[in-house]
């Protein structure tokens, strides 16, 4: 029995690692790992000089506008570059622009010349970049691991970006207490070398642009819309997540203000409050990474989603810290089960060939509906304060799910179960 007992659980253990199996894959997960770090301390010290040159949570609520808007505008054409270039090099570019742009807010900073109209600047710059990186690298996980591992891939990917979602925003404010904020965006600026050299040694077989596909944009555009259209379990899924992006993933723009306006932190207690929603993300990563081998479920998608409204209200009427911290530790587990959940729902019911396009919607409602949800939350974090826009995010995404729930049982769900 008790041998038994132990072969069950080292399996378990393996199907949560399953697609470090392959070698692509592990190189790109590491350089990831390191990478993201990097990442997170930069958005941390960004909020945090925003509010620092400025003193507005509108202004700040402007620079995530300004900074997502690209992938408004440019998600659609970003998919069908995903779709006809080879992703890894299309990465190794993208990879190394968001290293350069770093590198020169860094300088800025360190200089003292830094600006508000720059930082917009360089806002829209890393938008754009960003646009082109995403579903190039939603989409090229499969390339890497294949359908089989596919959830546990993305899980996996989650596990790291939430893990340096811990320890970037911490580290981020330790080095801006001691260093200065400059630190922070340099420090992200060298943890691009890590992902880029991964990137590098990744062999996958790659296809040249096909003639004349600048002709077609148009069309393949369109053809992969009119597939998520007649989809119903990826047309709800991806009404879901815009819903929810514009309504209750706000959290870049309205945790800085709570934390210094509502708890009385300084730059230490917001990256701790950061890191709290990452620690619970991570959880929610780890849980799924186990649960990989059953696929997506219908259960883990809604209530993840219900989760997130409902720890975001609660976080709205709490004034202690602790318990702040505690309750983005819940968010942020709600949060990563919900859009794994629809990332790995999409990427199972799609083509190969129309990929690259199904992702770049996902990234549009994921991330480039962003402006609006920033500046709505902004707007009513500037008049009446962060827990006012966090509880009317949370009450209007709750009726947003309800609707949503009621009509997703007369839709075939194909293999979300």
């Amino acid at each position: 029995m008790e041998i038994e007992v132990a072969t069950e659980k080292k399996a378990g253990c393996f199907q949560a690692l399953a697609a470090l199996r392959h070698r692509n894959f592990r190189l790109f997960w590491c350089g990831q790992l390191i990478s993201l770090m990097g990442t997170w301390m930069q958005n941390m010290a960004q909020g945090w000089l925003v509010l620092q040159l400025t003193n507005s949570p509108f202004l700040l609520g402007l620079v995530s506008a300004i900074q997502f808007t690209p992938l408004l505008v440019l998600a659609l054409v970003a998919g069908v570059v995903a779709d006809r270039v080879p992703k890894r090099r299309l990465l190794i570019i993208t990879q190394s622009s968001l290293m350069l742009l770093a590198f020169i807010l860094g300088i800025l900073t360190l200089t003292g010349v830094v600006r508000y109209w720059q930082v917009l600047i360089l806002a829209g710059l890393l938008g754009i970049v960003n646009t082109f990186d995403m579903p190039a690298r939603q989409s090229f996980v499969v390339e890497m691991v294949g359908k089989k591992d596919l959830m546990n891939a993305i899980a996996l990917n989650s596990s790291i970006f939430n893990a340096a979602r811990i320890i970037g925003p911490a580290l981020a404010g330790l080095v801006i207490g001691r260093l200065g904020m400059a630190a922070s965006f340099l420090l992200n600026a060298a943890s691009f070398v890590a992902v880029i050299g991964g990137l590098l040694l990744i062999r996958v077989p790659e296809e040249s642009w096909p003639q004349q596909a600048e002709t077609r944009i148009l069309e393949k555009i369109s053809e992969g819309l009119n597939y998520i259209r007649q989809t119903p379990v990826i047309l709800q899924a991806i009404t879901l997540m815009a819903s929810l992006s514009i309504l209750t993933m706000n959290f870049n723009v309205l945790i800085p203000v709570l934390a210094r306006n509502t708890l009385r932190q300084q730059a230490e207690g917001y990256g701790l409050l950061m890191s709290a929603s990452g620690i619970g993300a991570f959880g929610g990563a780890v849980m799924l990474a186990f649960l990989s081998k059953v696929g997506p479920r219908r259960q883990l998608l809604l209530g993840g989603a219900a989760g997130l409204c409902f720890f975001q209200l609660l976080l709205a009427a709490t004034r202690s810290y602790l318990l702040a911290l505690l309750l983005l530790a819940f968010t942020g587990w709600s949060m990563i089960t919900f859009t794994a959940s629809v990332n790995t729902t999409l990427q199972l019911n799609v083509p190969d060939n129309l990929r690259g396009r199904v992702m770049s919607v996902y990234s549009l409602v994921f991330g480039g509906v962003t402006p609006i949800g920033s500046l709505f939350s902004g707007s009513i974090a500037h008049l009446w304060g962060a827990p006012a826009a966090l509880a009317t995010g949370a009450m209007m995404g709750m009726s947003s799910l309800i609707i949503i729930m009621l009509w997703l049982p007369y839709q075939k769900y194909g293999r979300l179960q």
